[in-house]
């Protein structure tokens, strides 16, 4: 029996103009990886600042420079379908790599803060 659960896997922005890489190990429990959603504790801040590459299992799941705008949700989308559609990848090394650029923008001023990726997972039960 399995079931789905919501991961959330946090990278931390202290410096602007900067790559900031994180590599996650996921549990052994989990079977699929159905999707991935991006939120910030400064969403304003990843929205106008932030790209992301994205590799599950050593694979390319989003390329170097994927705004990470096109992965983020509002509150007017149902919490069902807010996660971007992976289609049940499956964990293989159960590793997660998350190279996050924040690059300057004249619209918002720099200030530190988190990325957080949430995956939508299948573990066994």
């Amino acid at each position: 029996m399995s079931k789905r659960i919501k991961k959330r896997y946090d990278v931390d922005v202290p410096t602007a103009n900067a790559i900031h890489t994180k590599t996650f190990e996921l549990d052994k429990n989990v079977t699929k990886v159905h999707g991935i959603l991006f939120a910030s504790d400064r969403d304003d801040l990843m929205y106008y600042r932030g790209s992301a590459k994205v590799e599950l299992n050593s694979d390319e799941i989003f390329p170097e420079g994927y705004e990470t705008k096109l992965l983020m949700t509002g509150l007017n989308v149902s919490p069902n379908d807010r996660f971007y559609n992976l289609g049940g990848i499956p964990p293989g090394n159960f590793k997660l790599k998350i190279e996050y650029k924040e690059t300057a923008d004249a619209r918002l001023q720099f200030a530190a803060y988190r990325v957080s990726v949430y995956l939508d997972v299948e573990i066994k039960a």
